[in-house]
């Protein structure tokens, strides 16, 4: 009889060295560490909604490539004619589709770093290679060296994050024109934290045919209903389509989606709110930090802001002890240290951070 199987004995090396994406509890906690919309919808349109949920037929699968969705999303986010959407569960299942996509003996993913872990752990997962270009010192893209590795890598994907997670800045659109130019793949635009920064690849689609724009309505304020899209030209669209699971968007997000967008105004007026109430906060920790050696509050265009403080880690616990979460991303790379990311919540969440923070310090 055969020994029974392990998981040692059958996974793939690199997937059992590798950790995996912990989401810590947040019970009790001012949770600020995971960039979402602190606001919720006004109570008339949260009755509204629930009425329209319990029309959705819930007992019938959803229509296999959600054209009513997509049509909304191009109509209402301004997607140039002749590109379409691709949907998926979050923006997360659409990096992975990329990934395995391009996936091949050799290939390799490449974004500059620090930047979102998924990029690196979606390339991973689907056995490519990735290179991560380091930033210069003020996390702004270094051109020469991303363009050099362009050349000697030749990347399937270069992953470029516009706002950046988690130095939230956006790149010089000029550097990001000539790793356009410079690509002989993919250029994804990952614009998760468009809300607050505005600014859109959108509208260039059509001067790029070698771009894709990559969206979430969760930094929107729907991030529990798990709605990534990427618009790309129909060619990449068609050959992404094969390797979507089916039925991967429910019914109810679907109906969710499309009442929300109905509503858009809403979550660009929070929006709008969060981008006032951002510089508020950058104000109140600056000057709080003022004069403690190392510490600073870097530029944002997100809805959060990097700090970095005398002792990252140990204000992170400290934070958290007096009932503040937040993210220590301090280990994510060496130009990180003693950084922490703070999420912009409601003005009496940022008023518990700044107050839990001078405690700490």
């Amino acid at each position: 009889m055969n020994a029974p199987a392990t998981p040692a004995g059958l996974l793939r090396p690199e997937i059992l060295a590798m950790q995996g994406y912990r989401v810590p509890d947040a019970a009790g906690l001012v949770k600020l560490d995971a960039m979402e919309n602190p606001y919720r919808l006004p109570e008339p349109l949260r009755a509204e909604l629930g009425r329209r949920l319990a029309e959705v037929a819930i007992n019938r699968y959803p229509a296999p490539d959600h054209p009513a969705l997509r049509r909304a999303i191009r109509e209402r986010f301004g997607v140039p004619a002749g590109h379409d959407v691709l949907l998926g569960n979050g923006s997360d299942e659409l990096i992975t589709l990329l990934t395995l996509a391009t996936a091949r003996p050799g290939a390799v993913q490449l974004s500059p770093w620090p930047s979102f872990v998924m990029y690196e752990l979606s390339a991973r997962f689907a056995g490519s290679r990735f290179v991560g270009v380091p930033l210069a010192a003020d996390f702004s893209l270094d051109l020469p060296a991303t363009l050099a590795a362009i050349d000697a890598h030749r990347p399937a994907i270069v992953w470029l994050s516009s706002p950046n997670n988690p130095t939230g800045n956006c790149f010089d659109p000029a550097a990001v024109e000539r790793v356009l130019e410079a690509a002989p793949g993919l250029v994804v635009i990952d614009e998760a934290y468009q809300p607050f920064a505005i600014d859109s690849w959108l509208p260039r689609l059509p001067r790029y045919p070698n771009l894709a724009v990559l969206r979430t309505v969760s930094k929107l304020g729907l991030a529990g209903l798990r709605l990534g899209y990427l618009c790309a030209a129909r060619p990449w669209l068609d050959e992404l389509e094969k390797l979507r699971p089916p039925y991967n968007v429910n019914v109810l997000t679907e109906a969710a989606v499309r009442f929300a967008l109905e509503h858009l105004d809403v979550f660009e007026d929070q929006a709008a709110r969060l981008r006032a109430d951002r510089e508020a906060l950058a104000k109140a920790l600056g000057e709080l930090l003022a004069g403690l050696p190392g510490a600073r509050v870097f530029p944002s265009r997100a809805n959060f802001l990097l700090v970095r403080l005398p002792d990252g880690p140990a204000s992170f616990e400290r934070l958290r002890a007096r009932g503040v979460l937040v993210k220590d991303v301090g280990r994510m790379d060496p130009s990180l240290r003693d950084c922490l990311r703070l999420t912009v919540g409601t003005p009496e969440e940022n008023r518990l951070l700044v107050e839990a923070l001078r405690a700490s310090l």
